[in-house]
């Protein structure tokens, strides 16, 4: 089922860079990026009460209280140096750059969360990066 959902998410993403460059034209990027956070806090905080999730609030524990505010702080921090990429950038440029990301987290996973590197990890990095190169050039 992970798969599918992961699927969905990479859909959504391509969905996501496209119609933010066309929604960004002659709107400030950080205006657009908090509309566009906006709408996701609502859509969140609806499955949260769809689902009765809510419940859940009081056993979350400081130290993962910690870490969903740091990670929320580092979105935030992506998204607004996303939408000011994409409105100075051309979106075929903007987004491989962006997807670096996949060989930055495969390095902090190993670093940080004590993950294998397999020989398959590396290469795919290292075709990652290369793509990444040649498609921004």
């Amino acid at each position: 089922m992970w798969l599918l959902f992961a699927v969905l998410s990479s859909v959504f993403a391509a969905l996501t860079s496209i119609l933010a460059k066309t929604g960004i034209e002659g709107v400030n990027s950080n205006l657009a990026t908090a509309i566009r956070t906006f709408v996701v806090l609502i859509m969140a905080w609806g499955m949260v009460f769809l689902t009765h999730a809510q419940t859940g609030l009081s056993e979350i524990g400081r130290k993962s209280w910690l870490f969903l505010i740091l990670s929320g702080l580092a979105t935030g921090a992506s998204w607004l140096c996303y939408y000011k990429a994409l409105q100075m950038g051309e979106v075929s440029k903007v987004v491989p750059i962006d997807k670096l990301s996949v060989v930055l987290t495969l390095v902090l996973a190993f670093v940080f969360l004590g993950e294998k590197f397999t020989g398959k990890s590396i290469m795919g990095c290292i075709l990652i990066g290369a793509g990444t190169l040649l498609m921004a050039l």
